[in-house]
């Protein structure tokens, strides 16, 4: 299906306007069958020079164009993803591995925030102010960085670039975009879109390579003002310390141990089906999965057994095959690390009711597949409990009140997503004031965010900035505050006169 699909069996580089080939490649490897799909470029840092020359001198030229002619090309780009979605979702699901429904979703999430940003190019909004001084004018408006520098993840190849590019590329920023090494080939469709649709050369270039190389020489480089990350805590937190000393804008959004609370009085069919969906669509492999289910005492086994009834029910192979329901784990690294926190949860003493185990047999041979796992009569201080394993893997806490539920999902270091099961109004109100995460979801699990709103998290989920949503802009874009004096005399604000 890959010569179907795809013209090339090798990628370029797309650096200001061109497609420019590198000697050194990496194979992109099918997480569902161990096939190689296409081979991407691994560039130097010469590539991140050569692309900010051209994103600089395109930047300059760009920032002058009005905003709402900067929005047409992405309403452009917005309509060729909804005539290419299915086509696309095919091309992300070869690469991914996720099963084609939610690629479906997440091209369609890059649909949305193409039109809703294209929205921006006609707000935009500053303010204006009445001035403390006679025949003074005074207002705020938003102004371009610069050239940006977005590093995208693999379990999200198009819908984060499309929260981090759009917004930049309205407010008049010129891009630099380093996709993940295993899911490149959505940046590649993406830039093809942007090329096709008019963007002006050099207001989006792709550079494709390793972190060490590629994304170290990004948040490095004196002429790119702004870093937005998505990706691991480890790697944030570097790239927060080096654009710290360079008082380099940073914009951060990482991990995730987001929970499920289960109250005495929830509808557990209702909170069944949206564990299952949070806990192992996309194989658990989101930063908003719910690894841990919060659950008042007096209904956890009736929640335990429903569980088991829907894991058995869950359906594992290759995303293309509409059939499935859970696809492969994006390489055997993340197999070995899910199997190392399995171990860790046994000698912890939770209990292992499901899965537990890596899928080698038949089909399974030759894919990264983890058969859906389910701990029960875990504790709130395990490490299976507090730490983020990236894998189709959930753990059942059982509490006594509402009260002991809040803490619990509050006692971790990040802050992504919560979600809660009830039928009292009151509990809801109170939840959504105190559960301590950037997304809160009630009656719902914690997956699910929509574009208009803004997606992030607290604490160690990242340093307070958001993607998606109006929010993103202040990311890409400076207030400047503008005063007009039309007295034809000097006025000294805040010296007496009298």
């Amino acid at each position: 299906m890959a010569e179907t699909l795809l013209e090339a069996k090798k990628l370029n580089n797309f650096i200001d306007g061109n497609w420019v080939a590198t000697n050194e490649t990496s194979d992109v490897i099918n997480p569902a069958n161990g096939e190689t799909i296409v081979h991407v470029p691994l560039s130097d840092g010469g590539a991140v020079d050569t692309a900010v020359e051209a994103a600089k001198k395109a930047q300059k030229e760009w920032a002058k164009v009005p905003a709402p002619q900067r929005a047409e090309v992405l309403l452009e780009v917005g309509n060729m993803m909804k005539e290419r979605k299915e086509r696309l979702a095919q091309l992300l699901t070869m690469e991914n591995g996720k099963v084609l429904e939610e690629a479906r979703g997440e091209v369609q999430e890059g649909i949305d925030m193409a039109f809703y940003m294209a929205g921006e190019g006609r707000r935009l909004f500053g303010h204006t102010t009445p001035a403390e001084l006679p025949n003074k004018f005074s207002m705020s408006q938003r102004c371009p960085v610069g050239v940006v520098g977005i590093i995208t993840p693999w379990n999200f190849p198009i819908a984060i670039a499309t929260w981090k590019s759009f917004p930049a590329i309205v407010a008049g920023n010129a891009v630099i975009w380093k996709p993940a090494t295993e899911t490149p080939i959505m940046a590649h469709e993406l830039a093809k879109i942007f090329e096709e649709a008019g963007l002006p050369k050099g207001v989006l270039n792709v550079v494709y390579g390793k972190g060490s190389a590629v994304g170290d020489k990004m948040v490095h480089h004196d002429d790119i003002r702004v870093i937005s990350f998505t990706g691991s805590n480890d790697t944030g937190r570097n790239i927060a310390s080096e654009c710290g000393k360079q008082l380099k804008k940073v914009s951060l959004e990482m991990g995730g141990k987001n929970a499920v609370i289960v109250m005495d009085d929830a509808d557990l069919d209702l909170a069944a089906e949206g564990i299952i969906w949070s806990a192992y669509g996309t194989s658990g492999q989101r930063c908003t999965a719910a690894s841990r289910v919060i659950v008042h005492e007096d209904v956890k086994e009736r929640l335990e057994e429903r569980l088991l009834a829907e894991i058995e029910k869950l359906t594992i192979g290759d995303g293309l095959n509409e059939t499935n329901k859970v696809g492969p784990i994006i390489n055997k690294a993340g197999l070995e690390k899910i199997q190392k926190y399995i171990q860790i949860g046994k000698e912890e003493g939770a209990k292992l009711v499901a899965g537990g185990y890596v899928l080698e047999d038949g089909d399974f041979a030759k894919g990264h597949y983890f058969a859906p796992t389910l701990f029960t009569d875990a504790t709130p201080d395990m490490r299976i409990a507090q730490e983020e394993i990236f894998g189709p893997v959930l753990s059942l806490i059982p509490v006594k009140s509402f009260e002991e539920a809040i803490e619990v999902n509050n006692g971790v270091s990040y802050g992504l997503s919560s979600s809660i099961f009830t039928t009292d109004a009151n509990r809801v109100f109170q939840a959504q004031r105190d559960l301590d995460t950037g997304i809160v979801y009630v009656n719902a699990g914690t997956t699910g965010a929509e574009i208009h709103l803004p997606f992030g998290g607290t604490k160690g989920t990242g340093n307070g900035h958001r993607d998606s949503g109006v929010q993103a802009l202040d990311v890409f874009t400076e207030w400047k505050a503008v005063y007009i004096d039309y007295s034809g005399k000097l006025q000294r604000a805040q010296i007496d006169t009298e």
